[in-house]
């Protein structure tokens, strides 16, 4: 890919029959994708060990979409969001990021740009402290945000600076790509990845959400510019390996523009997904045995059926264009209740710490372990004194479309919520935006236990979910009038 992989420009309008009181946009719209690939080995972050990467299996990339409503009155709505084949984004990255951009974005305000990731756990490393890495031969993570910084600024503007009137269609398909990954065993045990075959297996714990939301772009001309996709999965197919990769957000790139454009825009989002994944509970070896017969990997089976989907709906959507639409834009500071740390749990904490400083450098786990006992000391210390977590939060509203942010991990059953009660004809959740808020578990799943639902690797909880579901769904509806409220 090169460096600076295309700029093209594509603008969307959506018009909202059902909201005839509420004033249409003529929106501008621009894009903006460029490679935030390494150029040396660096430390691959989503793992309890040290990964250095060996090899660039594909790039990772970030794809940066600016849109602008301007209504009769010349009033402007903005939003710059950006999508980055990343495991995660710290606010501390997106804070650095805005005041980068202020000086050169004159009159736009940064409240209104986020960033996202689509959670591959083979790309850089970007926080300090992670992981312990070898000085020599490797870009660290402070070297590797500069990088990552000079190149969301370059896409940044470019969008912004480009953006042109075109139109916007969407639609619903679905492609089965994320599964529920926590086992439950006949006593009440939960285990991520948990084994099947055993024969006190009892379920699995969750529903799986194989809706496949989109938004389609397209140019003046009524050509196809870009598509935005989202889907309750994030990307960790190859999560384990030693190379630099997008997941399976290269292959569907990669089949998207084969089908339709060479220059065509894909922009990932992952949906509510903490307790999802693309690895398989049930009928691995069949789904292995189909790919064999195939010839294809599982991150292009996975392409192959997101492009199937993009297939389906696309005709729809293209009869649909429209040029003219409400677009609404809202961010607020949201304080979530953090789950409390009690003295069993600090204690459990404070022991295994002080083991794991005794235990030899050859158990490559100890080390990320005893960060998160850390943390859990550190939260019970500082608890009484500050009971939140305060996340930022953006609800966007373009046509008949519903856009919503959260930093989390967030199990599935919280989005569904969301789009249960949401007025809006589809309603788009995106996870890992504007920082890293650590699992948003549900009181189910903390009754099984089990990784993501255990003390150290979360910090909101199901009263902290129930929080953030009820205010999305109340700002979704502000931009709703008259909207169904749920029953």
């Amino acid at each position: 890919m090169k460096t600076v992989a295309r700029i093209c420009l594509a603008l969307a309008g959506v018009a909202c029959v059902a909201c005839a009181a509420l004033a249409e946009d003529k929106l501008l719209v621009g894009w903006a994708s460029m490679s935030i690939t390494p150029s040396k080995a660096v430390a691959l972050s989503g793992q309890w060990h040290t990964r250095i990467s060996k090899s660039v299996h594909d790039p990772v990339t970030a794809t940066a979409l600016a849109i602008e409503g301007r209504n009769e009155s010349g009033i402007a709505t903005q939003a710059i969001l950006i999508s980055c084949d990343l495991v995660g984004v710290n606010a501390s990255t997106q804070q650095a990021l805005r005041e980068r951009l202020r000086p050169k974005l004159g009159g736009f305000d940064m409240r209104k740009l986020f960033l996202h990731a689509t959670h591959t756990h083979t790309a850089p490393e970007v926080i300090e402290g992670q992981y312990e890495i070898p000085k020599e031969g490797v870009m660290q993570p402070t070297e590797y945000l500069g990088f990552l910084l000079d190149r969301l600024t370059q896409i940044a503007l470019a969008a912004w600076q480009n953006r042109r009137p075109a139109g916007v269609s969407w639609g619903l398909g679905h492609a089965v790509v994320g599964h529920n990954r926590r086992a439950v065993y006949h006593k009440g045990q939960a285990i991520m990845y948990g084994e099947t075959d055993r024969k006190d297996f009892s379920r699995v714990e969750g529903y799986e959400d194989h809706s496949v939301d989109m938004l389609f772009f397209w140019d003046s001309q009524s050509r196809l510019t870009g598509v935005a996709i989202n889907l309750a999965c994030p990307s960790q197919v190859v999560e384990g390996e030693s190379y630099v990769s997008a997941d399976f957000w290269d292959d569907v790139r990669k089949e998207l523009r084969k089908r339709y454009s060479a220059d065509l825009f894909v922009y990932p989002m992952t949906g509510a997904a903490g307790d999802q994944s693309p690895h398989f509970l049930l009928g691995r070896r069949a789904e292995a045995r189909l790919r064999e017969r195939r010839g294809v990997s599982e991150t292009e089976e996975i392409a192959w059926r997101i492009a199937n989907a993009v297939d389906y709906v696309l005709p729809g959507a293209q009869k649909d264009i429209r040029f003219q639409v409400p677009f609404q834009h809202e961010v607020e500071d949201l304080p979530l209740p953090l789950e409390k740390v009690t003295d069993a749990a600090v204690a459990t904490a404070r022991a295994d710490y002080e083991r794991l400083r005794t235990v030899a450098p050859s158990d490559p786990a100890s080390y990320v372990k005893g960060l998160l006992d850390q943390n859990v000391i550190a939260r019970y210390e500082r608890q009484d004194k500050d009971p939140n977590y305060t996340m930022e939060l953006h609800v966007l509203r373009l046509g008949d479309i519903a856009l919503a942010t959260n930093p989390f991990e967030l199990y599935l059953d919280y989005g569904i919520r969301i789009k249960a009660w949401s007025p809006a004809e589809q309603t788009f959740l995106i996870e890992l935006a504007c920082d890293v808020g650590g699992y948003l578990p549900t009181a189910r799943a903390l009754e099984g236990g089990g990784y993501s639902a255990e003390i150290d690797t979360y910090r909101v909880g199901p009263k902290g979910g129930q929080a953030l579901v009820d205010r999305t769904v109340e700002l979704i509806r502000t931009m709703w009038e008259g909207g169904p409220a749920p029953r």
